[in-house]
């Protein structure tokens, strides 16, 4: 596995394009979408909220009864592959650059000349060249790059290679607090410390290297917002940066109370929730293995058959991150109250069960490929109907 491959999915991952791509092919791919568009398929559903902006926010009736054009398809199709147009992806097929060598690391994809050298430095760990060349060249530090083809770092300033998410060295230098300072101190703006914090957050190799709190508490310092990477940081399990953030005045919500396991508090939260927040609360539940966190969200009618919602693992239902993380009891519960074990992810086209078998969980797998034949709230409606 390349170093440099992408970490944080906390939205649906892309699909990657093939090495030679087919713009007839992805043309295909959109009219199929509209055929699976006017069959009423949820799992469209699903993708056109995650990928077609003027959806994001849509229940499946509402993205079912509004007319979708070949255009509209085009665009989905685009976004799901990583690229924010039609003509964008076009021009990477027909017209490729440098920068589209989705194959290279980040740095490498790097035309200009000077911003590749701040990010050699960067790397390097030398500060106080890098604090010359930004004096240097001073606009460099509001600069943005342009990477398409992926589901993140797509438009990043110089300070968010600082949280080496992606990866792409697999390490980071002793100095980056220092070298995150520089940039900070050369004037980056609000919006890149947000970035940035996010990336830091939800980034294993900062959390290795042991900077990842001292990088938090270094972007809090200088302004960045601790609810920004909230719940990113949530959604991957990084409870260490959760709690940091959280001691720099992020809000204890739902859902960051379901992440934590936090039964109390989320008790507490659960009346005044949103049904966003909700839905949410039991995706993280699930897949941190909070059962009665989970049972408390059923019990308050949430749908054990949602897929998650956009940007956290939408692509897949509690039951398939419950299953992947091996937490039988969750399983169990989701499955007595009515959840399916039939669904299939909307990437990969697997049930719970692959998901329990991909995760090596060969006792979920198990349950999820013999489960019971009844619910025990099927059995006791029976038996009502028997006497």
């Amino acid at each position: 596995m390349r170093t440099w491959a992408y970490e944080r999915k906390f939205v649906m991952p892309v699909r990657p394009l093939p090495q030679n791509p087919s713009l007839v092919h992805l043309k295909y791919q959109a009219k199929d979408l509209l055929k699976d568009h006017a069959a009423r398929d949820p799992r469209v559903a699903q993708r056109i909220r995650e990928f077609h902006p003027r959806f994001d926010s849509a229940s499946d009736a509402d993205i079912f009864e509004s007319r979708l054009s070949l255009s509209d398809a085009q665009l989905a199709i685009a976004r799901e592959h990583g690229f924010p147009s039609w003509a964008k992806l076009k021009r990477h097929i027909e017209k490729p650059t440098l920068v589209d060598q989705l194959n290279l690391p980040h740095h490498e994809r790097i035309e200009d000349v000077h911003f590749r050298r701040a990010v050699d430095l960067l790397d390097a760990g030398d500060v106080e060249r890098l604090r010359a060349h930004l004096k240097e060249y001073p606009n460099l530090v509001h600069q943005h790059m342009v990477f398409e083809g992926g589901n993140y770092f797509r438009n990043p300033t110089l300070l968010e290679f600082a949280a080496e998410n992606p990866v792409r060295h697999g390490t980071l230098p002793a100095s980056i607090v220092q070298i995150a300072k520089v940039i900070l101190d050369a004037g980056a703006d609000y919006e890149a410390r947000n970035e940035a914090l996010g990336l830091v957050s939800t980034g294993m190799v900062p959390r290795k290297c042991r900077v990842q709190i001292p990088l938090i508490d270094l972007l809090c310092e200088y302004g960045a917002d601790p609810n920004s990477a909230l719940r990113a940081a949530a959604l991957h399990g990084e409870f260490d940066a959760v709690n940091a953030l959280l001691a720099h005045g992020g809000r204890m919500n739902l859902s960051i109370a379901a992440a934590l396991g936090r039964i109390e508090e989320a008790r507490q939260l659960l009346p005044t929730a949103d049904s966003n927040e909700r839905h949410l609360a039991l995706t993280l539940a699930a897949m941190f293995g909070y059962v009665e966190i989970v049972r408390m969200l059923l019990d308050a009618g949430e749908d054990a058959n949602r897929y998650n919602p956009i940007g956290a693992h939408s692509h897949s239902t509690p039951l398939h991150q419950a299953a992947l993380a091996g937490h039988a009891d969750v399983v169990r519960l989701l499955v007595e109250r009515g959840a399916r074990f039939d669904i299939k992810d909307i990437l990969w086209q697997g049930t719970p069960a692959d998901w329990a078998q991909h995760g090596g969980k060969t006792e979920v797998e198990a349950y999820l490929r013999d489960p019971p034949k009844s619910t025990p709230s099927e059995r006791c409606t029976s038996s009502r109907q028997q006497s």
